[in-house]
């Protein structure tokens, strides 16, 4: 079962006006924000950012354990707050840059009326996450990378800046972005239906197991398409196009970019 989420439109608009750090002034830390605590396996937490990047490990531990760390040049640490709310099970944390955000089930959520009035504020939040087995993780930036590895199960990465990282012993592995490269590895595609992946600056890198089925729908404008399986070809063959079947095509894989390859590897 897929992990869905939500960043609402206001939220994006938002990261738009946050400017950048000025490249003279020496940047500030702070560890703003530590929360640890149980999530049944099967469960979630969840992490909703705006400005920074999130990096995810698999704990060695029962318990989960998230740390954000602010970083600014000139801006005000204490406009930007980090939230921690419990839905059930799971867990979501926010980091919220106005007055009006709130952190919801599903995202961030914005007042349409909020005015904005962190827009010189260049305050970010870099989130680190530690999780046990069988934690699934959903993970929203905006401006920021993606990073995960060593985990066992179900992992959701959405960022608009930022390239995303992201390796499970488990899966499945979803992933976007817009401006970065997508490189995933999954050691079963459990019960997805539909995994898609999508960016527009970045080459996309799949590496599935060996055994697993799918229709595939591959494609870039400047790049190629290759593949470490054998593939029954629906169409014409082309370098930048490649739609066709893998074993019993139970699933459906699409992976699209404008400007970078896509490639398919065979998993260990």
């Amino acid at each position: 079962m897929s992990v869905r989420l939500m960043l609402s439109v206001s939220a994006l608009v938002v990261a738009t006006t946050i400017a950048p750090a000025a490249g003279a002034q020496e940047s500030r830390r702070d560890d703003a924000f530590s929360w640890s605590g149980r999530i049944p396996s099967g469960n979630t937490i969840r992490i909703h950012n705006i400005n920074g990047g999130i990096e995810v490990t698999r704990s060695s531990g029962s318990r989960v354990e998230v740390t954000g760390e602010k970083r600014w040049r000139r801006g005000d640490p204490d406009d930007v707050r980090i939230e921690q709310k419990s839905f059930g099970d799971d867990v979501v944390i926010c980091a919220l840059w106005t007055p009006g955000s709130t952190c919801e089930e599903r995202g961030i959520r914005s007042e349409r009326n909020s005015r904005n009035n962190n827009r010189n504020n260049d305050v970010s939040v870099r989130f680190v996450v530690r999780v046990p087995e069988g934690v699934r993780v959903a993970l929203v930036t905006v401006n920021g990378g993606i990073e995960v590895r060593d985990v066992t199960t179900e992992v959701e990465a959405r960022t608009v800046n930022g390239s995303i990282t992201a390796r499970s012993a488990g899966g499945p592995v979803r992933a976007h972005t817009v401006n970065g490269s997508i490189d995933v590895a999954m050691g079963s595609l459990g019960r997805a239906d539909d995994l898609e992946y999508e960016t527009v600056n970045g080459a996309i890198t799949l590496e599935l197991p060996s055994n697993f089925g799918a229709e595939l729908e591959l494609s870039t404008v400047n790049g190629r398409v290759t593949t470490d399986f054998p593939i029954t070809v629906s169409g014409t063959l082309s370098p930048r196009k490649l739609r066709g079947t893998v074993g019993d095509g139970r699933t459906r894989v699409r992976a699209s970019t404008v400007n970078g390859s896509v490639t398919l590897r065979r998993g260990r």
